[in-house]
């Protein structure tokens, strides 16, 4: 798991959350499954206040809150273990704010080179020369 110690969660290098700034729920899980489904609170959804969060830099707030909103919420009831739940719970939130936090590189204009361009004038004339001779003779009535 991407925690560093239990009372961290580690997003990036240099972000982490503490755990207690998160909030559970527990529920049961939705479709079949017998008893155990009916009795069971096994499906885990957490919860991540970026707005109110203390260990949330300014810059990564901002960035947080246009990507993601307030509020983030992670939902996990693939397997009918509630602490296997939580735990795909906490990498699916930390997956989420990772991917928030990403920051994209900007893009270099380019030009092509002079073959590429003389390959893009090459296969078009060719394409065309191709098209011409698919035509019925002209003049021959």
């Amino acid at each position: 798991m991407a925690m560093s110690d239990q009372s961290q969660l580690r997003i990036t290098r240099s972000c982490a959350i503490p755990i207690d700034e998160l909030e559970w729920k527990f529920s049961g899980s939705g479709g079949p499954g017998g008893q155990h489904a009916n009795t069971a609170n096994t499906r885990a959804e957490v919860r991540f206040d970026i707005a109110n969060s203390p260990s949330l830099g300014p810059r990564q707030r901002t960035r947080l809150l246009e990507r993601l909103g307030p509020v983030v919420r992670v939902v996990a009831s693939d397997t009918r273990s509630q602490a296997q739940n939580r735990a795909l719970a906490l990498e699916r939130l930390r997956d989420r704010l990772a991917e928030g936090l990403r920051v994209e590189r900007a893009r270099v204009a380019t030009r092509p080179s002079k073959a590429a361009r003389a390959r893009r004038v090459e296969a078009k004339r060719h394409q065309s020369e191709r098209k011409r001779r698919r035509r019925p003779p002209s003049g021959e009535e």
